[in-house]
């Protein structure tokens, strides 16, 4: 039950609704609209244990479940309607072992947030685009719109006045705050009256929050002005790459990948930020013939960065921005015509010793508590190997 849901609108239910759902469930639905839309939730059907919500019960967060403020927990009543305020919303449903009822239906839905100033985190820069019909409005004209770092100049459209703020440039600055790291700069609006100023000057601060799995953006302005408030979502750009040899100089562009059974197999996963002061490592990899359901028939090559099968192995990388390893082709390949690979790679701030990057194998599948990790699902493949091998594997 639970998953990540990117619809624009759809159903949520408890599982096996309309009939009684199961006992000891934890399930969690990430719901992400596109950028600069709100999520609206509306309950339209809610049958649990009711009292005082300890046993079963439905949560609601503005946002990832483990760093949003919470909107509600019920078991029983009204049916409530919430609204994100940013393009993601996360919905807990738990029950524990006694007694079992029908469960709940929900409808979700998409909006538009109407804000007059949008933000986007893209892997290398915010993207901040400020409505110049907005500004006029306000009074104040496209000339008057700067960052703190007056060298790095604005794109003026005749619609529109538009920032692409670099992570690791133009002022901005960086800081560490639980477990996400944020990324803010400051758009400076100035009050064309040079001498006597009818109004306030507006500082836009922008900040991408970087949380467990996503991008948080945020906008909002100071001073005394008409607030402006943008939260939105996304994902790290990653992806895993073949090499031929253990030099990793030249990848493997065929697909599928065709191979002999014990050959070693070099991959590079690969982080796409601007920010230097990342460290990606891999801490999860498992094969399947299915790519995707990687749970059904699974074969883990490392699990929680404790290596499974004796050939997996890492590699030094030049970079903190790539994890180098290998592995060879293992006998369950030779079961099944085609192999895909699904790695969850960590990503954490270089240097943060705390963190599960730095640790090695543990056997905890849970998060630590560390002051800023990312794990991203990245799948490759498939893997498929030369006929010969396959027929003389399934001849013996």
């Amino acid at each position: 039950c639970g998953g990540s849901v990117s619809d624009s609108s759809g159903m949520l239910q408890s599982p096996n609704y309309p009939g009684s759902y199961p006992n000891d469930a934890d399930c969690v639905w990430e719901i992400q609209v596109e950028n600069n839309f709100r999520v609206t939730l509306t309950f339209r059907d809610i049958a649990m244990q009711s009292g005082t919500c300890q046993h079963d019960y439905i949560e609601v967060y503005d946002g990832p479940l483990h760093s949003s403020p919470l909107l509600g927990r019920f078991c029983s009543g009204s049916f409530p309607t919430y609204v994100s305020t940013s393009n993601m919303m996360s919905v807990r449903f738990h029950s524990d072992s006694r007694y079992s009822f029908r469960g709940f239906q929900a409808h979700y839905s998409s909006i538009p947030a109407g804000h007059n100033t949008t933000i986007q985190c893209l892997p290398d820069y915010m993207h901040v685009v400020v409505s110049r019909r907005y500004l006029q409005s306000q009074g104040y004209s496209a000339e008057g719109v700067t960052l703190s770092d007056n060298s790095c100049r604005p794109t003026v459209t005749s619609q529109q006045v538009v920032f692409n703020i670099p992570y690791d440039g133009c002022g901005t600055t960086q800081e560490e705050n639980n477990d996400t790291i944020n990324y803010s700069n400051t758009i400076r609006i100035a009050s064309s009256g040079y001498i006597i100023k009818r109004k306030k000057n507006i500082n836009l601060h922008v900040s991408c929050k970087m949380l467990r799995k996503s991008w948080q953006q945020v906008v909002y302005a100071a001073e005394d002005t008409v607030e402006v408030n943008e939260f939105q979502f996304g994902r790290y750009d990653m992806n895993i790459t073949f090499y031929n040899s253990p030099a990793f100089q030249q990848q493997v562009r065929s697909s599928p990948y065709y191979i002999d059974l014990n050959q070693n197999l070099y991959l590079q996963a690969c982080l796409h930020s601007s920010d230097p002061n990342l460290k990606v490592v891999v801490d999860t990899c498992v094969a399947s013939p299915d790519p995707h359901d990687f749970n059904t028939l699974a074969y883990y090559l490392v699990q929680n960065r404790c290596p499974r099968d004796p050939s997996y192995a890492t590699f030094r990388s030049p970079s903190s921005h790539f994890a180098r390893f290998k592995f060879n082709a293992f006998e369950f390949m030779s079961r099944h015509p085609s192999v895909y690979l699904k790695c969850q790679m960590l990503v954490c701030r270089l240097g943060d010793y705390s963190s599960r990057c730095y640790r090695g194998c543990s056997s905890r599948a849970k998060r630590d508590t560390s002051s800023a990790e990312e794990e991203v699902d990245v799948v490759a493949g498939p893997i498929q190997l030369h006929e010969g091998n396959a027929s003389s594997e399934s001849d013996e």
